[in-house]
């Protein structure tokens, strides 16, 4: 998760020199990034498979679909607006059996950060929206006004690990009482005026409650479940699955996921992380997480 505080435009792709390094993408083989965002990595990726290869290119965010393909119109890249869970249909839509190579980012582009409309960060006043496709789903202005304090306490608490969910919860229901919460400041200020920043504290009080609602409109665990146990059959014997995760939420479960998955072989023992140069130089990768395994050699492929 990139920090909601931090809404500079510019897109710096996370671990991308160990993305490459560990997907290790040839010319002429089929690749998927699953999350196109800024396309930093599929700018990336794509270079490598040049000149006979392809990169399918994903997002929700059509906004994001449209600033990428600016950015990749040289590159043989055929982008797709979908959701990766998605990505079985997708590829059989497209033609294609299977790939060599998966890369899930999961988190936020600063595009999607920097723009006030999308509600995604509260460092400037903006509808409270997050949703990733506006044209679906339920913005995040209708949740906080549907749900109850109890029922609203466990998003923030399961989403969004907030040790004081339900003291926050009950203030955004004392306030929606009085007028409706339409926008990022007026939330923002709910949750700072119950729980002070403490002298010590990184973060905004409102970053956890942000991140919780974000995941819940987007429906992004669920999402990222399916994707974990439908994507290894997308991929040829010896395709690499590789995920960047950006909190503890997301990280247990491909963990998880990967042990687990008698289809796959993990090649990182631990995840790997940014280095303190990258770190220093783009502070939003300071979170990041990268996993990668392996589908097995000598299984069978079968679409699931």
């Amino acid at each position: 998760m990139l920090h909601m505080s931090e809404s500079s435009a510019e897109h710096i792709p996370v671990l991308a020199e160990e993305v490459l390094r560990w997907l290790d993408p040839q010319p002429g083989q089929v690749f998927v990034d699953g999350t196109l965002g800024g396309g930093g990595h599929a700018l990336a990726i794509a270079q490598r498979l040049l000149p006979a290869g392809k990169l399918i290119g994903l997002d929700l965010d059509p906004a994001a679909l449209a600033a990428a393909g600016q950015r990749l119109a040289e590159l043989p890249v055929h982008l797709v607006h979908g959701n990766f869970c998605d990505l079985p249909e997708i590829l059989a839509q497209l033609g294609i059996s299977a790939v060599h190579g998966i890369l899930l980012d999961l988190g936020m582009s600063s595009l999607q950060l920097a723009d006030p409309d999308r509600g995604f960060s509260f460092s400037q006043d903006g509808p409270l929206d997050m949703r990733f496709d506006p044209s679906r789903g339920e913005p995040a202005w209708r949740l906080v006004h549907r749900l109850s304090a109890k029922h609203l306490a466990e998003v923030l608490w399961k989403y969004g690990e907030e040790r004081h969910s339900r003291r926050i919860a009950q203030a955004i229901v004392a306030h929606r009482q009085r007028e409706p919460i339409r926008t990022t400041g007026q939330l923002a200020q709910i949750i700072r005026s119950c729980v002070p920043r403490q002298p010590r504290e990184r973060i905004d009080p409102a970053t956890r409650t942000f991140q919780a609602l974000r995941i819940a409109v987007n429906q992004e665990l669920a999402s990222l479940q399916t994707a974990l146990h439908r994507l290894p059959d997308c991929l040829t014997p010896g395709g690499r699955l590789a995920v960047i995760s950006f909190h503890s939420l997301e990280d247990r479960l491909v963990k998880q996921a990967f042990s687990r998955d008698e289809r796959l072989h993990v090649l990182t023992r631990r995840p790997v992380r940014p280095t303190e140069m990258e770190i220093s130089q783009n502070p939003r990768s300071r979170s990041a997480k990268l996993r990668v395994a392996q589908t097995r050699q000598n299984r069978g492929f079968q679409r699931g």
